[in-house]
């Protein structure tokens, strides 16, 4: 069979589908997270809203945490609206049970803009969906990333051009 040009063979996954626990192997704690992080790092919204339980509570401390899969992606949107990239760089990840401690870097670009600041995450698990994902960072670390990410900006751009990727 011939695919069409332009045409994808891959199948559009169905947002309101949930990985069958019953025949999947059983995930653990630590697994769970590191997809959800990969899903974000892929900006797959729906893959990660999959990981989601459907009672998540998300906080970013000190915001009062929000509730449900629908309001946490609401929060994510916000945060990707002006970003055309996620990173994470991943410095330390432990767990005990269905807690999973992490310690990282999140980066948001946009073209040659790129805000890298610290994070430090506590997910909590069950049947290895997400039940709450609370995360905290240094407001004056995020505002110097910021600062940092616009005056470098100019560099990269020029050094994207001179590479012959731009």
């Amino acid at each position: 069979m011939e695919i069409p040009r332009g045409a994808s063979t891959i199948a559009t996954p169905d947002p309101t589908s949930r990985p069958d626990t019953r025949t999947a192997p059983p995930r653990t704690a630590t697994a769970t997270v590191e997809a959800f992080l990969d899903a974000l790092r892929a900006l797959d919204v729906e893959a990660a809203r999959a990981l989601m339980a459907p009672d998540i509570v998300y906080q970013n401390v000190p915001y009062p945490p929000v509730r449900g899969p629908e309001a946490t992606i609401r929060v994510l949107r916000l945060f990707l609206v002006a970003a055309t990239g996620f990173e994470v760089e991943m410095h330390h990840i432990a767990s005990d049970g269905d807690v999973v401690l992490t310690e990282r870097v999140d980066a948001l670009t946009n073209g040659p803009v790129r805000v890298a600041f610290w994070v430090c995450g506590t997910f909590e698990v069950r049947d290895g969906l997400i039940t709450v994902w609370r995360d905290r960072f240094d407001h004056v670390d995020l505002a110097v990333a910021l600062l940092r990410g616009l005056v470098q900006a100019p560099l990269r751009f020029v050094r994207t051009r001179t590479d012959g990727n731009g």
